[in-house]
């Protein structure tokens, strides 16, 4: 039997990941004194009241050795085979934990680097789900999911340039001068790092040039594993985003009401704040 494990980079929650099936290994979050695992003791809607309510960003941290091998440990004590999804390597050193851990089970565990997060590390995990049920063995499913997410991708527009400032994204007097202009920064995950790809003023053009920049990606390949995604305690923005983009869905989904979507968490919450809207789908 072939497990999928996925950390909670991924925006799947614990009760989610048992109703999907995959196995879920969770990131450290801290507020202050406080410690929670992301998605397990900490929802994704609490994770918004606590980051709306505090002063400062709360701390993440990378998923280290020991865990990883406690995880594997778990999962192959009856022969199985695991294949292991985590953040890019590039946003965190979850990756290479996750490797050095998983050469202690040669051929029977395999790890994998997304070069993505949020819903675009879910989506690869999904298509994993996917490779799993047709039958295919652990070798070349590891070798299509390293084909694959490198056209997986992930486009959102920021509704706040607070948190990205906090962060020490941008400097305090660009944050000053967009939130006057209401400036909407919309951001990508390219190389497995999170870029800045464009700016608009307003919500109308910000969602505009959201769906501008997934026609320069080459569309959406719908037969494969697809989502928006918003982040805060409101889908508000979100059903406005799916109005503005009726073009993209047209023709393609009979009611764009039933397109996934997922909660944004803390791992990439932290950094855009709530209410930003996106989409992670694989190009075409």
């Amino acid at each position: 039997m072939i497990k999928i494990l996925i950390d909670s980079a991924s925006d799947i929650e614990q009760a989610e990941a048992l109703k999907m099936g995959i196995s879920l290994i969770p990131i450290e979050v801290m507020f202050g004194e406080e410690t929670f695992w992301d998605g397990v003791n900490l929802s994704h809607e609490d994770f918004f009241k606590k980051l709306i309510a505090s002063d400062a960003l709360p701390k993440t941290s990378r998923i280290n050795e020991y865990r990883w091998s406690e995880a594997f440990e778990a999962l192959t004590q009856n022969g199985d085979k695991v294949i292991a999804i985590t953040i890019s390597s590039k946003l965190s050193g979850t990756f290479a934990c996750a490797k050095t851990a998983a050469e202690r089970y040669p051929g029977n565990v395999f790890a994998v680097d997304s070069l993505n997060a949020a819903a675009g590390e879910r989506i690869l995990g999904e298509y994993a789900l996917r490779l799993v049920a047709e039958g295919l063995d652990a070798a070349r499913i590891v070798e299509e999911l390293n084909a694959k997410k490198k056209k997986t991708q992930v486009i959102a527009v920021v509704d706040t340039l607070k948190y990205l400032r906090m962060g020490g994204r941008i400097s305090g007097v660009t944050a000053l001068a967009g939130e006057m202009l209401s400036v909407k920064p919309v951001v990508s995950v390219i190389d497995g790092e999170v870029k800045l790809v464009g700016k608009a003023i307003g919500s109308k053009r910000s969602n505009n040039l959201l769906m501008q920049l997934v026609d320069k990606c080459g569309g959406i390949d719908f037969s494969m594993p697809y989502g928006l995604m918003y982040s805060g305690l409101s889908d508000e923005y979100l059903k406005r985003y799916l109005h503005d983009s009726e073009a993209l869905w047209r023709d393609r989904i009979d009611d764009p009401s039933k397109i996934p979507t997922y909660q944004v968490g803390s791992t990439i919450g932290t950094h855009i704040g709530p209410n930003a809207v996106g989409v992670a789908f694989f190009s075409n």
